[in-house]
């Protein structure tokens, strides 16, 4: 089996019979939810709405949205099938609250399958290659079972290392010559450094693309960010963004341009909504907001998945004429103000993460003593560095325009916050915001 039977033909055909086609899956999936879901069917009857009269994803701005807060209330009402249907129970991470129990069939864990499949060959993926998996597929995480699986349906090879311990990913290189790591990107500056610290010639190695998950690579105009240029610059890899949540069980990744996420239409429907839930235009930033195709034990509609973005829909170089997803510029309830100008994380840590002295860091906000935000940056080196306070606060001002609070601590303490035993995912910023008011 090669990728070439991974390139889905209604990704390149005109938007309108995208448009026409994804009308049509709509219809059905809401048919499934009203006769399914009891947490559907009961939205559908509180709000009169007859699903019938729902004919076209223009139409969806009549249903109210989902919500996270939803999910974590009436997590069993959204599932739709027997105990018996059910062969796989994982969670969502909780990066934005408790996590939610998600419940996957035999035609989820296939369509999963299918999904990475086709993201995988659009990231210049084939039947030749080998990754390597730097991130974890047990504790009930969606996203490594999901690489292998589309791995797997490509007909390509992997090797599932998991997350950490630099030295064995290297001897794992070493003895099975993958072509393709799958990585958060800051570990592989982890593996670059250790390499380096061991005489190993990683320049030389037989890894020449990396596709990256769990944290940005580019800024808003697509060119790379700081994160992606140390990477690059250390080790001239081919690398490729992707966006996911296991919500969407579906997940949107670079071609080889690097200008955005590609959508995969016959998967997903995505709205890009204002702060009242209303469609915005393409050049606006939009939370992105999603309606499951396909899925049978947790399907959503209209699910707000707090990620800002933008997006594209002038067809790609690569010959999909799909919608695109640029950058995430941040969560939407992360987003900061900080005397008088609007922040997400992501601009604190391009920031940090371009600053050599400083090996760790986590982004603290709270509500200070007249209730407006307030931030302090936890600051971890090796070495001491409470004089460079001013040159720190420099770099803010001259990209911020503001400059927050810097505390300096040690890396080892700052690494115990960023990593909790419970967690799956760094820990970078923490919100102490006051949220009675």
């Amino acid at each position: 089996m090669t990728s070439a039977l991974y390139k889905p033909v209604i990704e390149s055909r005109p938007l309108k019979e995208i448009n026409d086609f994804q009308n049509q899956q709509l219809q059905v999936q809401l048919e499934y939810l009203a006769t399914r879901s009891r947490f559907y069917r009961e939205l559908f009857t509180k709000h009169h709405i007859d699903h019938k009269k729902i004919k076209t994803t223009g139409d969806l701005v009549h249903i109210p949205v989902t919500t996270k807060d939803c999910l974590q209330e009436k997590n069993i009402d959204f599932i739709c099938v027997s105990k018996d249907e059910i062969i796989d129970y994982l969670t969502t991470s909780g990066t934005a609250g408790d996590p939610v129990t998600f419940a996957l069939t035999d035609r989820d864990l296939d369509r999963l399958a299918y999904n990475e499949a086709i993201s995988f060959t659009c990231a210049d993926g084939s039947s030749g290659d080998i990754y390597q998996l730097m991130t974890t597929i047990d504790r009930r995480f969606m996203a490594g079972m999901a690489y292998f699986l589309g791995i797997r349906k490509m007909g390509a090879g992997i090797v599932r290392v998991g997350n950490g311990i630099p030295e064995l990913q290297w001897d794992t290189i070493k003895r099975i010559n993958p072509t393709t790591i799958i990585a958060v990107p800051s570990f592989i500056l982890k593996v670059i450094e250790y390499a380096g610290s061991h005489g190993i010639n990683y320049e030389r190695s037989s890894i020449t693309k990396a596709v990256c998950i769990g944290e940005p690579l580019r800024k808003e105009d697509f060119s790379l960010n700081t994160l992606g240029r140390k990477i690059t610059e250390k080790w001239p890899l081919k690398l490729y963004s992707t966006y996911a949540s296991t919500e969407m069980s579906t997940s949107f990744t670079e071609c080889k341009y690097g200008k955005g996420g590609h959508h995969h239409p016959e998967l997903i429907i995505v709205e890009f909504l204002d702060d009242n839930n209303n469609p915005v235009s393409e050049g606006e930033p939009g939370e992105v907001t999603i309606t499951t195709l396909g899925v049978e034990g947790m399907p959503l509609l209209r699910f707000k998945t707090g990620d800002v973005c933008h997006h594209y829909t002038e067809p790609c170089r690569c010959g999909r004429t799909t919608m695109r997803l640029g950058p995430v510029l941040g969560r939407k309830n992360q987003m900061i103000k900080y005397k008088g100008t609007t922040l997400y994380p992501h601009s604190l840590y391009d920031i940090l993460d371009n600053i050599d002295f400083i090996t760790n860091y986590v982004v603290e906000v709270f509500t200070n003593e007249i209730g407006t935000d307030e931030i302090i940056i936890h600051a971890g080196s090796t070495k001491s560095i409470e004089e460079k306070e001013k040159d720190i606060k420099d770099h803010f001002r001259a990209k911020l325009r503001v400059a927050p609070l810097i505390r300096f601590e040690s890396a080892e303490a700052i690494h115990k916050i960023q990593f909790p035993e419970s967690g799956r995912k760094a820990v970078k910023f923490i919100d102490n915001r006051d949220k009675s008011g």
